[in-house]
């Protein structure tokens, strides 16, 4: 009789909530990524504590808002994997009857819903130091549909190429050499669709759902590609 093996959503299941639990007890990948971001913060108030002109802040803001959350995440990616190194954790998942995809998903699934929760602290404190004294468009709420897809494929395509340089020397360096070619486009697209909503001048907003399709469906052929790629990319 053939050992019970269980389904594949039984093993995300289990596997994404590994990842939460353990986050929630050690609070080691959100605790560094929040001091990461108020420190960029910091540094942004320092650089622009020269600008007087908020409209000037305003017109860039889009720019400096995702840089915040690119070196945010890849602070956070590079973290990602660092239990299943240090415990062997890895090695035994792959052991085990586990279908590579979905311990692909499962990881990509945790990045995101870590990646979300900085942001939902990030991008406030973003607004407050640098924008409270602006007077922003009514289409700044739009921010969120880049924001969400832009998410999605930093985490998905993060998680694929924290995977690649998993014991590499330098991962830290690595991963960012590799990452930011990689999500260019993404990044392109979703830094116009944030200013275009930041600014909300008249004209514009079709190139908003322009850039917000092209970031879509970069998520769908990167994310499907890393998918199918992630069994060759964890078994080398």
């Amino acid at each position: 009789m053939e050992p019970h093996r269980a389904s594949g959503f039984a093993q995300y299941r289990a596997l994404l909530m590994k990842d939460i639990r353990q986050e929630l007890r050690t609070r080691e990948m959100l605790t560094s990524m929040v001091v990461y971001a108020v420190m960029v913060l910091t540094i942004y108030g320092a650089a622009l504590a020269q600008v007087g002109d908020t409209v000037q802040v305003t017109a860039f803001a889009g720019g400096l808002l995702w840089a915040l959350i690119i070196f945010t995440s890849l602070l956070g990616l590079n973290r990602s994997f660092a239990h299943e190194t240090e415990s062997g954790c890895l090695e035994g998942i792959l052991l085990a009857p586990v279908e590579r995809p979905v311990v692909f998903l499962a990881k990509a699934t945790s990045n995101l819903i870590f990646l979300v929760a900085v942001e939902l602290l990030a991008v406030p404190l973003f607004f407050l130091l640098f924008l409270s004294g602006a007077e922003l468009a009514s289409s700044v709420p739009m921010i969120i549909l880049p924001l969400a897809v832009g998410t999605v494929g930093v985490a998905g395509v993060g998680t694929l190429l924290s995977t690649m340089v998993i014991d590499t020397r330098g991962r830290d360096v690595l991963l960012a050499i590799l990452f930011i070619p990689v999500a260019f486009p993404l990044l392109y697209a979703c830094v116009s669709a944030t200013t275009i909503a930041f600014m909300g001048v008249e004209g514009t907003f079709d190139a908003f759902w322009t850039a917000c399709a092209v970031a879509g469906a970069y998520d769908v052929i990167m994310v499907a590609a890393a998918w199918g790629l992630y069994e060759f990319v964890v078994s080398a």
